[in-house]
């Protein structure tokens, strides 16, 4: 059974139901909402309740120096070490797709779970599998 870590976004309501099935076929799985320390999942919302309207220097000033921001990152990235696997399920924001591309530059499995209606991009060649079903993803991981 493979090590998962699934990256995606909280607006993605696709994320908690392929957790489920990962874990139910015996897989283990990092789940960001619930991280291995009981912690809550990483909101930006828990720095500050106004952060959509940062400028870029507010950004890169609370980015590098919130201690709730050093934890989120910090658990996700432990996680992301652990993890033999990514799985990237679309749609979801930028994070996401840079954690599947450290897999990537990693050498670890990264496959990308999509559906129709999802823009294309072309950089998702560097995934190891292109899945458009959880029944895909769990074939895959066999």
């Amino acid at each position: 059974m493979r090590r998962i870590y699934v990256a995606s976004s909280w607006r993605n309501s696709y994320q908690p139901d392929l957790v489920a099935h990962l874990r139910m076929v015996g897989h283990q799985v990092y789940d960001f909402r619930n991280p291995f320390n009981g912690i809550p999942g990483f909101a930006w919302s828990e720095i500050d309740p106004q952060w959509q309207a940062w400028s870029a220097e507010e950004y890169r000033r609370l980015l590098t120096t919130s201690p709730i921001a050093a934890r989120g990152f910090v658990n996700d990235k432990r996680a992301m070490e652990w993890a033999d696997t990514c799985v990237l399920v679309l749609p979801c924001g930028r994070s996401a797709h840079l954690e599947a591309g450290w897999f990537c530059g990693q050498g670890k499995r990264c496959i990308i779970l999509t559906r129709d209606g999802e823009e294309p991009e072309l950089m998702a060649l560097l995934a190891t599998d292109i899945c458009v079903s959880v029944q895909e993803v769990l074939e895959a991981l066999k």
